[in-house]
């Protein structure tokens, strides 16, 4: 006989789930896009190498409105899915396509300001991604199941890499004793905290981006496709809070001694290589 409690996700599966919403097109925009140019910077293929160095040169910049940003792979990949979808719409029993948005103002209006939040969405997540991913060929710094609370707390507690190293410690074949929230760094938890009280899109990107600084330096990677569907959900004021609850129950979580996500996409999730013991927590001015 089967037992019924197998089926029934537990607690933390449920709280996962809160934190990772359905995928939108900006997760599937990033997804693609990050897919594309991720290994072949790793194997230093230089398309992509000078695609990442583009893109990294964008971040914090709007990306229509910026010209040097016209003609990159991310918001054609995002207008791409976007074609994708109203075709698809249109061929379904009963669709009519996006055409009532272009008769109907208020719907017209509505359709618009979607359309600007995921470009908001997807420009700050594949720029975060290219200024994360600079100059590591070793090991991919996008990887799914790194929520931002779980990278930064990995890095409030001086962890390096995406897992730890058994041997590592002592030569012990023993895991080190999970650290506890209150033993975080209090200059991380403190930078942390002012993400989640950025009060518009253009200090919260700011904001992100002195933490990626941080995170590139201890090679701890994120997911940023998650990251996409959050910064969806955070421009509209109204779910603001429900990425502010993801992002600080996934910092409280304890996520494993050695990190679980091995190997995704087929990517190797060895050792983070040489990593300054002390990393300069100070480097960024915390008022900026």
């Amino acid at each position: 006989m089967t037992s019924t409690s197998a089926a029934r996700p537990g607690p933390a599966a449920a709280d996962e789930a809160l934190s990772r919403p359905a995928a939108s097109l900006p997760h599937r925009a990033v997804s693609r896009t990050i897919g594309r140019l991720q290994s072949a910077y790793q194997r230093d293929v230089p398309g992509a190498v000078a695609a990442v160095a583009r893109l990294r040169r964008e971040a914090g910049r709007d990306g229509y409105a910026s010209p040097t940003a016209w003609g990159l792979d991310h918001l054609e990949t995002l207008a791409e899915l976007r074609e994708e979808q109203r075709a698809t719409e249109s061929e379904e029993p009963g669709g009519t396509g996006p055409a009532p948005s272009y008769f109907v103002s208020s719907a017209h209006m509505r359709y618009r300001e979607q359309e600007q939040r995921e470009d908001t969405a997807v420009h700050i997540a594949v720029t975060l991604w290219a200024l994360h991913q600079q100059s590591l060929r070793e090991e991919p710094m996008h990887r799914a199941q790194w929520s931002l609370g779980r990278s930064v707390r990995r890095l409030a507690h001086g962890r390096t890499g995406a897992r730890d190293h058994e041997e590592s410690y002592g030569g012990l074949s023993a895991a080190p004793a999970a650290e506890r929230v209150e033993e975080a760094s209090e200059t991380v938890r403190q930078r942390f905290v002012r993400i989640g009280g950025a009060s518009d899109t253009e200090v919260l990107a700011t904001r992100l981006r002195e933490m990626v600084l941080l995170l590139r330096s201890a090679r701890i990677p994120l997911d940023y496709a998650l990251l996409a569907d959050q910064l969806l959900l955070w421009q509209d004021e109204n779910r603001r809070d429900e990425v502010r609850r993801a992002w600080g129950r996934d910092f409280h979580r304890r996520h494993g001694l050695r990190g679980t996500a091995h190997a995704h996409h087929g990517l190797d999730e060895s050792g983070a290589g040489a990593v300054p013991a002390e990393t300069d927590l100070e480097a960024v001015d915390l008022d900026s």
